[in-house]
């Protein structure tokens, strides 16, 4: 069994706003070049880190946009985001959920602070991810996958745990169905905690640090 090496580590870039609601640090593509060939099937991926926002009887957010051929993964850790889109489709996700929204043959929608989020204001830390779709299923039908944080296996680590959100750890299968191939793990370890990790030699992989070190 061979070993995946560390190529490169990298800061965030500098922040900057999506609509008046998401504070967002972009890693992919970045200007440290991990573009969309490099990280494939991922073409995005921003990190919105914790960031205060005020209380505000109007919510923040993004207004309508279009989304067609890839999905997008949004991870909360703080704060509560409200969605629609021109489907009908829409729902919030909490902290601690997991929304993946199958764009596919194409959507247009909106996001913004759920509105008693908005009135309290309060902590906001959140992830999303694009995932490219292979080129047979671009035009499927747009869906989403509404995953709570209870509906998220669990593996048991020294000192911490794995959220398994997609694909398998330690023959734990993920909460969500996914076109390509990905794990998408979320771990959460106490300090002096570990976890090893097995992933394909072909595939690309990337591990984020939302907090600690």
């Amino acid at each position: 069994m061979s070993q995946k090496s560390i190529q490169a580590i990298y800061p965030p870039g500098p922040p900057h706003f999506v609509g008046d609601g998401f504070r967002v640090h972009n890693f992919i593509p970045s200007r440290h070049g991990l573009d969309m060939q490099r990280m494939s099937p991922f073409i995005m991926m921003d990190y919105g880190a914790k960031f205060y926002f005020p209380p505000s009887d109007s919510p923040r957010g993004v207004g309508v946009h279009p989304h067609r051929g890839f999905e997008t993964v949004t991870i909360a850790y703080r704060g509560r985001v409200a969605h629609h889109d021109s489907a009908g489709g829409g729902g919030i996700i909490g902290e601690g959920d997991v929304q993946w929204m199958t764009a596919a043959s194409g959507v247009l929608h909106k996001e913004y602070h759920e509105e008693e989020f908005s009135k309290t204001g309060g902590d906001f830390q959140m992830v999303q991810l694009w995932v490219n779709l292979p080129a047979k299923d671009k035009m499927s039908a747009p869906k989403y996958q509404a995953i709570e944080n209870k509906q998220i296996p669990r593996v048991p680590v020294p000192l911490g745990e794995v959220e398994v959100i997609a694909g398998s750890y330690e023959q734990t299968q993920g909460a969500a169905s996914t076109f390509t191939p990905v794990n998408l793990l979320n771990v959460k370890l106490k300090q002096g905690g570990s976890a090893s990790f097995n992933f394909p030699a072909e595939y690309n992989t990337a591990l984020v640090v939302i907090e600690g070190e």
